[in-house]
C-alpha cells in the first residue's frame, strides 16, 4: 500500500523533516504562529503549510530592536 503523500505529520516527523528539536517546534507555534493543528493533546502539521511558512520567513531570527538606537 502507497503512503498517502499529504497527510497529517507528527511532531517528530517536522522536526525531523525540519531538523531542529522539539523544543523549538514548541517556541515556533507559541511564539512565531507556525502552523500547527491541535488534535487532542497531539500537535500535527501539513508538510506544505510549514514549507510555505517557512519560505515567509517564519523561522528565521529576527534581531532584537534597541529604542535607544532610533
Amino acid at each position: 500500500m502507497t503512503e498517502i503523500e499529504d497527510r497529517w505529520l507528527s511532531i517528530s516527523e517536522i522536526c525531523k523533516y525540519l531538523g531542529v528539536s522539539n523544543d523549538t517546534v514548541y517556541k515556533w507555534i507559541d511564539k512565531r504562529d507556525m502552523p500547527a493543528h491541535r488534535m487532542g493533546r497531539l500537535w500535527k502539521f501539513k508538510k506544505e503549510q510549514v514549507d510555505a511558512w517557512v519560505e515567509a520567513g517564519g523561522a528565521t531570527e529576527h534581531p532584537k530592536r534597541n529604542p535607544d538606537q532610533e
